[in-house]
Protein backbone atom coordinates (compact mmCIF):
# COMPACT_ATOMS: atom_id res chain seq x y z
CA UNK A 1 0.00 0.00 0.00
CA UNK A 2 1.37 3.59 -0.38
CA UNK A 3 -0.39 5.65 2.39
CA UNK A 4 -0.90 3.73 5.78
CA UNK A 5 -4.07 4.04 7.03
CA UNK A 6 -5.79 2.96 10.26
CA UNK A 7 -7.92 0.29 10.57
CA UNK A 8 -10.23 -0.23 13.68
CA UNK A 9 -11.92 -3.59 14.49
CA UNK A 10 -14.67 -3.48 17.03
CA UNK A 11 -17.22 -6.05 17.57
CA UNK A 12 -18.71 -8.89 20.28
CA UNK A 13 -16.67 -11.46 22.10
CA UNK A 14 -15.31 -14.28 20.35
CA UNK A 15 -16.08 -12.98 16.63
CA UNK A 16 -12.79 -13.23 15.90
CA UNK A 17 -11.50 -9.95 15.71
CA UNK A 18 -8.51 -10.85 17.05
CA UNK A 19 -7.76 -13.12 14.24
CA UNK A 20 -8.60 -11.22 11.71
CA UNK A 21 -6.54 -8.35 12.72
CA UNK A 22 -3.32 -10.34 12.97
CA UNK A 23 -3.78 -11.27 9.27
CA UNK A 24 -4.36 -7.87 8.42
CA UNK A 25 -1.55 -6.86 10.33
CA UNK A 26 0.65 -9.49 8.59
CA UNK A 27 -0.59 -9.14 5.18
CA UNK A 28 -0.15 -5.42 5.25
CA UNK A 29 3.24 -4.99 7.37
CA UNK A 30 1.11 -3.38 10.04
CA UNK A 31 1.44 -2.99 13.48
CA UNK A 32 -1.16 -4.79 15.33
CA UNK A 33 -2.58 -4.35 18.85
CA UNK A 34 -4.94 -6.56 20.33
CA UNK A 35 -6.77 -4.07 23.48
CA UNK A 36 -8.86 -6.64 24.74
CA UNK A 37 -5.20 -8.40 26.25
CA UNK A 38 -4.73 -4.95 27.56
CA UNK A 39 -7.96 -5.15 29.59
CA UNK A 40 -7.60 -8.64 30.19
CA UNK A 41 -4.34 -7.39 31.50
CA UNK A 42 -5.54 -4.99 33.94
CA UNK A 43 -8.30 -7.43 35.23
CA UNK A 44 -5.70 -10.07 35.82
CA UNK A 45 -4.07 -7.60 38.52
CA UNK A 46 -6.95 -6.72 40.01
CA UNK A 47 -7.56 -10.32 40.52
CA UNK A 48 -3.80 -10.63 42.09
CA UNK A 49 -4.58 -7.63 44.18
CA UNK A 50 -7.49 -9.22 45.02
CA UNK A 51 -10.20 -6.29 44.12
CA UNK A 52 -12.10 -8.35 41.80
CA UNK A 53 -13.48 -11.98 42.13
CA UNK A 54 -17.12 -13.48 41.61
CA UNK A 55 -17.95 -12.59 44.94
CA UNK A 56 -16.75 -9.39 45.37
CA UNK A 57 -15.53 -6.38 43.24
CA UNK A 58 -13.78 -3.00 44.54
CA UNK A 59 -13.11 -0.63 41.69
CA UNK A 60 -12.23 2.36 44.33
CA UNK A 61 -9.20 -0.15 45.17
CA UNK A 62 -8.42 -0.73 41.61
CA UNK A 63 -8.71 2.83 40.63
CA UNK A 64 -6.25 4.04 43.64
CA UNK A 65 -3.55 1.16 42.04
CA UNK A 66 -3.61 2.18 38.24
CA UNK A 67 -0.69 3.57 38.53
CA UNK A 68 1.18 0.55 39.46
CA UNK A 69 -0.25 -0.89 36.32
CA UNK A 70 2.62 -1.30 33.58
CA UNK A 71 1.50 -3.06 30.08
CA UNK A 72 3.24 -3.44 26.92
CA UNK A 73 3.66 -5.87 24.22
CA UNK A 74 6.89 -7.95 23.07
CA UNK A 75 6.40 -9.61 19.50
CA UNK A 76 7.12 -13.58 19.68
CA UNK A 77 9.00 -14.67 16.16
CA UNK A 78 7.73 -17.73 16.84
CA UNK A 79 4.00 -17.22 17.27
CA UNK A 80 4.07 -14.23 14.56
CA UNK A 81 2.15 -11.64 16.87
CA UNK A 82 2.98 -9.67 20.53
CA UNK A 83 2.46 -11.21 23.65
CA UNK A 84 1.00 -9.10 26.82
CA UNK A 85 3.01 -8.05 29.08
CA UNK A 86 1.98 -6.88 32.84
CA UNK A 87 4.50 -4.92 34.92
CA UNK A 88 7.34 -7.38 33.14
CA UNK A 89 5.43 -10.14 33.32
CA UNK A 90 4.15 -12.21 30.41
CA UNK A 91 0.94 -13.08 31.05
CA UNK A 92 -0.29 -13.73 27.81
CA UNK A 93 -1.31 -17.56 28.58
CA UNK A 94 -3.20 -16.11 32.05
CA UNK A 95 -4.94 -13.39 30.21
CA UNK A 96 -7.34 -16.42 28.58
CA UNK A 97 -8.52 -18.22 31.04
CA UNK A 98 -12.17 -18.44 31.47
CA UNK A 99 -11.72 -17.00 34.85
CA UNK A 100 -10.36 -13.74 33.47
CA UNK A 101 -13.31 -13.50 30.89
CA UNK A 102 -15.94 -13.74 33.69
CA UNK A 103 -14.85 -10.68 34.92
CA UNK A 104 -13.08 -8.75 32.30
CA UNK A 105 -16.39 -6.78 31.12
CA UNK A 106 -16.75 -5.50 34.37
CA UNK A 107 -13.19 -3.75 34.53
CA UNK A 108 -13.81 -2.51 31.31
CA UNK A 109 -16.81 -0.39 32.95
CA UNK A 110 -14.51 1.37 34.90
CA UNK A 111 -13.88 4.96 33.27
CA UNK A 112 -10.76 5.71 35.02
CA UNK A 113 -9.23 2.19 33.41
CA UNK A 114 -10.92 3.01 29.78
CA UNK A 115 -9.25 6.54 30.14
CA UNK A 116 -5.63 4.74 30.91
CA UNK A 117 -5.81 2.35 28.47
CA UNK A 118 -7.25 4.21 25.58
CA UNK A 119 -4.84 7.10 26.37
CA UNK A 120 -1.66 4.17 25.73
CA UNK A 121 -3.63 2.82 22.88
CA UNK A 122 -3.76 6.57 21.06
CA UNK A 123 -0.29 7.09 21.34
CA UNK A 124 0.68 3.59 19.66
CA UNK A 125 -1.23 4.43 16.82
CA UNK A 126 -0.67 8.38 16.24
CA UNK A 127 1.84 7.11 13.00
CA UNK A 128 -1.03 5.14 11.35
CA UNK A 129 0.15 1.79 9.69
CA UNK A 130 -2.24 0.09 12.52
CA UNK A 131 -4.70 -2.62 13.17
CA UNK A 132 -6.27 -2.23 16.49
CA UNK A 133 -9.47 -4.06 17.72
CA UNK A 134 -11.70 -3.94 20.66
CA UNK A 135 -14.90 -2.51 21.65
CA UNK A 136 -14.89 1.27 21.10
CA UNK A 137 -12.13 1.71 18.72
CA UNK A 138 -14.18 3.21 16.15
CA UNK A 139 -15.56 4.93 17.82
CA UNK A 140 -13.79 6.60 20.74
CA UNK A 141 -10.23 5.08 20.02
CA UNK A 142 -9.72 6.54 16.41
CA UNK A 143 -12.99 7.94 15.46
CA UNK A 144 -11.26 9.56 12.09
CA UNK A 145 -9.95 5.86 11.54
CA UNK A 146 -10.34 5.16 7.61
CA UNK A 147 -11.95 2.26 7.69
CA UNK A 148 -14.00 0.70 10.37
CA UNK A 149 -15.46 -2.46 10.92
CA UNK A 150 -17.51 -4.17 13.26
CA UNK A 151 -17.91 -7.83 13.39
CA UNK A 152 -20.85 -10.13 15.09
CA UNK A 153 -21.98 -13.44 14.74
CA UNK A 154 -25.07 -14.99 16.72
CA UNK A 155 -24.49 -15.83 20.47
CA UNK A 156 -24.39 -20.15 19.64
CA UNK A 157 -21.34 -19.60 17.32
CA UNK A 158 -19.39 -17.53 19.31
CA UNK A 159 -19.87 -19.85 22.28
CA UNK A 160 -19.13 -23.10 19.74
CA UNK A 161 -16.38 -21.63 18.90
CA UNK A 162 -14.43 -20.15 22.04
CA UNK A 163 -15.14 -23.52 23.81
CA UNK A 164 -13.92 -25.40 21.14
CA UNK A 165 -10.65 -22.95 21.66
CA UNK A 166 -10.03 -23.96 25.19
CA UNK A 167 -10.57 -27.59 24.45
CA UNK A 168 -7.64 -27.44 22.16
CA UNK A 169 -5.54 -25.96 24.80
CA UNK A 170 -6.55 -28.47 27.30
CA UNK A 171 -8.97 -26.21 29.48
CA UNK A 172 -11.19 -28.06 31.26
CA UNK A 173 -14.58 -26.12 30.27
CA UNK A 174 -18.25 -25.91 30.04
CA UNK A 175 -19.70 -24.97 27.18
CA UNK A 176 -23.23 -23.74 29.23
CA UNK A 177 -20.53 -21.60 31.23
CA UNK A 178 -19.32 -20.30 28.11
CA UNK A 179 -22.56 -19.61 26.57
CA UNK A 180 -23.79 -17.67 29.52
CA UNK A 181 -20.59 -15.79 29.85
CA UNK A 182 -20.55 -14.71 26.19
CA UNK A 183 -23.95 -13.47 26.36
CA UNK A 184 -23.09 -11.33 29.79
CA UNK A 185 -20.54 -10.03 28.31
CA UNK A 186 -22.87 -8.99 25.15
CA UNK A 187 -25.21 -7.40 28.03
CA UNK A 188 -22.65 -5.27 30.02
CA UNK A 189 -20.51 -4.16 26.86
CA UNK A 190 -23.68 -2.84 25.53
CA UNK A 191 -24.86 -1.13 28.07
CA UNK A 192 -22.17 0.22 30.14
CA UNK A 193 -22.29 4.00 30.32
CA UNK A 194 -18.91 4.61 29.25
CA UNK A 195 -18.29 3.87 25.75
CA UNK A 196 -20.64 0.94 25.41
CA UNK A 197 -20.24 -0.88 22.54
CA UNK A 198 -21.93 0.42 19.35
CA UNK A 199 -21.40 0.12 15.54
CA UNK A 200 -19.85 3.65 14.64
CA UNK A 201 -21.97 5.08 11.83
CA UNK A 202 -19.32 4.40 8.99
CA UNK A 203 -18.20 1.05 9.99
CA UNK A 204 -18.64 -2.25 7.59
CA UNK A 205 -20.56 -4.70 9.71
CA UNK A 206 -19.59 -8.40 9.33
CA UNK A 207 -21.77 -11.19 10.07
CA UNK A 208 -19.64 -14.11 10.26
CA UNK A 209 -21.74 -16.63 11.94
CA UNK A 210 -21.81 -18.76 8.83
CA UNK A 211 -18.21 -17.49 7.63
CA UNK A 212 -15.15 -19.05 7.80
CA UNK A 213 -11.98 -17.28 8.12
CA UNK A 214 -10.17 -17.50 4.99
CA UNK A 215 -13.68 -16.09 2.82
CA UNK A 216 -13.84 -13.49 5.70
CA UNK A 217 -10.16 -12.36 5.09
CA UNK A 218 -10.22 -12.71 1.72
CA UNK A 219 -13.09 -10.08 1.41
CA UNK A 220 -11.58 -7.98 3.82
CA UNK A 221 -8.42 -7.26 2.01
CA UNK A 222 -9.77 -7.03 -1.23
CA UNK A 223 -11.56 -4.30 0.56
CA UNK A 224 -8.78 -2.17 1.87
CA UNK A 225 -7.09 -2.78 -1.87
CA UNK A 226 -9.75 -1.81 -3.58
CA UNK A 227 -10.19 1.66 -1.42
CA UNK A 228 -6.90 2.69 0.11
CA UNK A 229 -4.19 1.10 -2.41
Amino acid sequence: MTQKITIAIDGFSSTGKSTIAKQLAKELGYIYVDTGAMYRAVTLYAMQQNYISDSHFNPNDLIADLHNVSLSFIFNKSLGFAEMILNNINVEKAIRTIEVSRLVSKIATISEVRKKLVSEQQEMGKNKGIVMDGRDIGTVVFPDAELKLFMTASADKRATRRYKELLDRGDKVNYEEILHNVQERDRIDSTREDSPLVIAKDAIEFDNSDMGLKEQFERIISLVNRNFK
